[in-house]
């Protein structure tokens, strides 16, 4: 028996004519007759009873259409599956982010907006930091990730720029300098400040551009502690520790003992945010989600700009 023998049937019993269901089918009533009576001997049971004008069931028939309709049902849902997937529309993606990314009023939004708009995606979120995301890209643990600067091996990583954001400076509520000034702090009146700097790698990248800006403005900064994480970085400022430059998205955390100011600098830190995976993705559903996240970053940034934040 092949599926088409079924949808003969099915359609010979739904029109209970068989040259009605014939033109129904594009074919021709004699073939049809023919793979119903076919049908009818492979099963070894009478389905329709002949009348002068048509067929009607018999009490095996109807019990046979019952579960023909639903082998057409299923297939149909395969079939429908498929194509979700296909188009990206259903399926599994692990999305990766570093605690930095994570602070930043685009990550999570964007993320909630794609399974809103694609809720047959079961979504997986992990932070994690930087290195470990690269890692994990590399070895198709994760599908995509949110990351300030990349660092590890990027040989098979694509990095996108989504946006920048401008560079503050986290100090203890009650340190002079927040008190001294409402708005902006010149740079260079940290000269004299223990630095808290946060990062894997202490020394590159955002770091690197921290220790850089203030040698352009006349000091070489005292690093008073480094550690791996930015939470760790802003419980340190809170304690009093030092202070930190970090990414104005912060700002939006409200956390006692602790008080954002911006900077006044002769070069001006600017901190990127990045959508990293797997170059030449195949994954069909990766690829909507990377699409999804590119769009709604231009549109972001054409509200906000590129240095902006909601």
């Amino acid at each position: 028996m092949e599926l088409r023998h079924l949808r003969y049937f099915i359609a010979v019993a739904e029109e209970g004519h068989i040259t009605r269901a014939a033109e129904r089918l594009g074919m021709q009533q004699p073939p049809l007759s023919q793979q119903i009576k076919a049908l009818e001997r492979e099963l070894k049971i009478q389905l329709f009873r002949r009348k002068p004008r048509g067929v009607e069931l018999t009490e095996a028939g109807r019990a046979f259409l019952v579960d023909a309709r639903a082998v057409f049902e299923r297939i149909q849902h395969a079939v429908d599956t498929a194509h979700r997937a296909d188009r990206g529309e259903q399926g599994r993606i692990s999305v990766g982010v570093s605690a930095a990314a994570s602070f930043h009023p685009f990550v999570l939004p964007v993320i909630r907006a794609f399974r809103q708009a694609f809720p047959l995606v079961s979504v997986s979120l992990d932070e994690r930091l930087t290195i470990n995301l690269i890692d994990d890209l590399n070895h198709e643990r994760l599908d995509a990730a949110f990351m300030r600067v990349p660092n590890g091996d990027t040989e098979g990583i694509q990095v996108r720029l989504l946006m920048e954001e401008e560079a503050i400076v986290a100090l203890p509520s009650n340190h002079v300098l927040a008190l001294r000034y409402n708005s902006v702090v010149p740079l260079k009146a940290l000269a004299e400040e223990d630095f808290i700097l946060y990062g894997h790698r202490v020394g590159q990248t955002f770091q690197h551009d921290t220790v850089a800006a203030c040698y352009a403005a006349g000091f070489n900064p005292r690093i008073g502690q480094a550690v791996p994480l930015l939470g760790s970085a802003i419980n340190l400022v809170a304690a009093g520790f030092g202070v930190s430059i970090v990414q104005a998205s912060l700002e939006r955390m409200h956390l006692d003992g602790i008080v954002y100011r911006r900077l006044k600098a002769p070069v001006q830190l600017r901190s990127p945010l990045n959508l990293a995976s797997r170059r030449g993705e195949a994954s069909s559903v990766v690829r909507p989600f990377l699409n999804f996240v590119r769009r709604a970053a231009k549109n972001y940034t054409a509200r906000y700009g590129l240095y902006g934040s909601a």
